[in-house]
């Protein structure tokens, strides 16, 4: 945090094939090491076998799996008297973008198939019906959020 004046927020381009800055902060988040035609193909491949598979358009689907894993609330630790409280907070809209992004990738590369293309389109098709581990996590955070809710007066 910056001592003085407000730092403004980078806005990334649109990507070149849907038009969606969403779509170019997945692929940002998702490569590695600066292997930008990399992470593209991957997901571009992606999107299209989720197309087939999913039966809508696949920017809907996309957007539709990154809705359904954004937290409305999370739990920040907060130092009370000598006491360390789990303080439910609700999450600044960014940050619920970058989480949902951050827990789609994660769980993508966690999961059993064999190669990232078919992880991704599985994840991201769970994730569009309302399930998969990205949204458990979702649920996660939210039910420790609520089981904290007795120490919201702490927030500040």
């Amino acid at each position: 945090m910056p001592r003085k004046g407000h730092i403004a927020k980078r806005t990334v381009a649109a990507d070149a094939v849907y038009g969606s800055d969403l779509v170019t902060k997945f692929i940002n988040s998702m490569m590695w090491q600066g292997k930008r035609s990399t992470a593209e193909n991957i997901f571009y491949e992606s999107l299209t076998k989720l197309e087939s598979k999913g039966g809508d358009t696949a920017l809907k689907l996309f957007t539709k799996a990154v809705e359904n894993c954004k937290p409305l609330l999370e739990v920040k630790t907060r130092r009370v008297g000598g006491a360390n409280y789990q303080v439910p907070v609700e999450v600044n809209a960014d940050r619920r973008t970058s989480l949902a992004i951050r827990w789609l990738i994660t769980y993508a590369r966690g999961r059993g198939e064999k190669g990232m293309v078919d992880k991704l389109t599985n994840e991201l098709l769970d994730a569009a019906t309302g399930k998969g581990a990205a949204i458990k996590k979702k649920e996660d955070v939210h039910r420790m959020a609520e089981a904290n809710k007795a120490f919201a007066h702490y927030r500040w």
